[in-house]
């Protein structure tokens, strides 16, 4: 078995430096994705909202809306993502968690957390409290 050639490593780094770049860029941009409670004002139902960079979408992509429910969106960002070969998705794992929670907050939602964690979740969503 040959040893590990300098191209093969030119290989490699052309295939982790892009995929290792987007993660580190965003947290440094957005930080990490971390949960915030938030309730329902009609029906007292409470749910996980995220904020910040979302690895989840980086690795799942368009199933993390459609588990969480957003089924059309989810066919929709299959179809960008395949018309862009995979830049919508890396892109959108930077903007998916506060896209979404934006939805939630002006469909009847609201902020349910610790104080900390509810000041937290505006500054990330540009609320002006």
């Amino acid at each position: 078995m040959d040893s590990f050639s300098i191209w093969n490593w030119i290989i490699v780094l052309i295939i982790l430096v892009p995929v290792l770049i987007v993660p580190i860029i965003s947290i440094m941009i957005f930080g990490f994705q971390s949960k915030v409670l938030i309730k329902h004002s009609e029906s007292g139902l409470t749910k996980k909202g995220y904020v910040g960079w979302s690895w989840t979408y980086y690795l799942f992509g368009c199933l993390v809306p459609i588990v969480r429910g957003e089924i059309g969106i989810g066919l929709l960002h299959f179809v960008l993502t395949c018309i862009t070969f995979g830049i919508f998705q890396a892109i959108m794992s930077c903007l998916y968690n506060k896209q979404h929670i934006s939805r939630m907050l002006t469909t009847g939602w609201v902020l349910a957390d610790s104080e900390q964690k509810n000041d937290y979740a505006k500054q990330k969503l540009g609320i002006v409290s």
